[in-house]
């Protein structure tokens, strides 16, 4: 899949890079959540939410470059990008994020 995303694309999986460009605080509702804005180029960023209970912390800096896959969920302001760990039921695939020589999931 491309770096460009469309509503129509809402539910599903998808594998993308980019730099980090804002690193924001946790989402502590349900399930905790580290938050980051990735720029993909074109003017495009993603939100991802790295599930923290499912998985570890990731120890990123601006500008770091991060490799993803995750479920990607459309809206307004460009997506997010969730599922980034493995499936704790073992049904699907799961997701992932890589940086530097690390696999976090």
């Amino acid at each position: 899949m491309s770096g460009t995303y469309k509503k129509s694309d809402d539910g599903s999986w998808i594998e993308v890079s980019g730099f980090v460009r804002r690193l924001l605080s946790d989402d502590n509702e349900g399930s905790r959540h580290q938050r980051f804005i990735i720029d993909i180029g074109d003017r495009r960023t993603l939100l991802i939410a790295h599930n923290l209970d499912l998985a570890s912390r990731i120890p990123l800096g601006m500008g770091d470059r991060v490799y993803v896959r995750g479920m990607y969920e459309w809206n307004e302001l460009g997506g997010l990008v969730h599922w980034t760990h493995d499936d704790p039921h073992g049904v699907e695939d799961g997701g992932y994020i890589r940086y530097r020589s690390r696999v976090y999931r």
